[in-house]
């Protein structure tokens, strides 16, 4: 099955180069797959041939709920172990790591389990303290966005089984050009500020508000992409491991959502 995205595409080709060595995918009701090759004496025939498992949707969920899981340690114990005085720095540090680790995951050819967890245990600092900057400002905000964040994760969920929302070429296409244009446009606005421009996208101004709401929208959608590329990738045969890469896609759209969920919310709390 082809399809339009880079990084599924890779995985796509590795899982292909495993079937090729003489692996095949698991039949339709999950039992173990069988060597092209099945009889001794045969061109490529391995002594041993281990079985390749293709990864399912109960791999996508239980390796999503794992990472949750560890980022959400993760952000209790920085919220706890790091002082105030070292607050800005945890979080700049660990959003700069997170990004490395985030592209090296995206682009990598190869599922990395140890990376993904690596990445969650560092988003979970970021999340952690970015949380905790925020909950200092406006007590609870961070109970709102954590409970928004889900609710709309499992919308996005329904809507996209219902087939409401269908990931569609010219959707895809859509999604995407919107995700590079906004994350280049915060890319633009944080250098300004460190200059001490101020952009007006993330002073609680009107036009701070609509382009927060911007962010949120265009975040819930990536949900649907991560849909399809999980749902790609189990018709493709991916092996079980890169259930790990997929739970990473969709870590990666929750903690972009909640942080753009948090920044709304805190304009409308008021300076008391």
């Amino acid at each position: 099955m082809k399809t339009s995205n880079p990084v599924l595409a890779r995985l796509g080709q590795a899982a292909e180069r495993e079937r090729s060595a003489g692996y095949a995918p698991a039949g339709p009701y999950g039992q173990p797959g069988y060597p092209q090759q099945q009889y001794p004496g045969a061109p490529g025939y391995p002594a041993a041939p281990p079985t390749v498992t293709p990864m399912t949707i109960d791999d996508v969920v239980v390796k999503t709920v794992a990472l949750l899981g560890i980022l959400g340690v993760s952000a209790a114990a920085a919220w706890v172990l790091v002082p105030d005085r070292l607050l800005s720095v945890a979080w700049i540090g660990a959003a700069v790591v997170g990004l490395v680790l985030g592209l090296i995951i995206s682009f990598s050819r190869m599922a990395n389990p140890a990376l993904v967890v690596t990445y969650a245990v560092v988003e979970g600092v970021f999340v952690g303290m970015v949380s905790k900057a925020f909950n200092s400002l406006y007590d609870g905000i961070v109970l709102q966005a954590v409970v928004a964040s889900f609710g709309v994760f499992f919308l996005m969920a329904m809507l996209y089984r219902a087939r409401v929302i269908r990931a569609t070429p010219k959707f895809v296409r859509g999604v995407v050009a919107a995700m590079v244009g906004l994350f280049a446009v915060m890319l633009v606005n944080l250098v300004l500020a460190l200059f001490g421009v101020n952009t007006g996208l993330r002073d609680g101004s009107p036009l701070a508000i609509g382009f927060s709401l911007v962010c949120i929208v265009v975040a819930s959608l990536s949900f649907v992409l991560s849909f399809d590329e999980i749902e790609r990738g189990i018709r493709m045969g991916l092996p079980r491991r890169y259930s790990w890469t997929a739970a990473f896609g969709i870590l990666v759209n929750l903690v972009w959502l909640y942080i753009e969920i948090l920044r709304l919310l805190s304009y409308f709390q008021g300076d008391d």
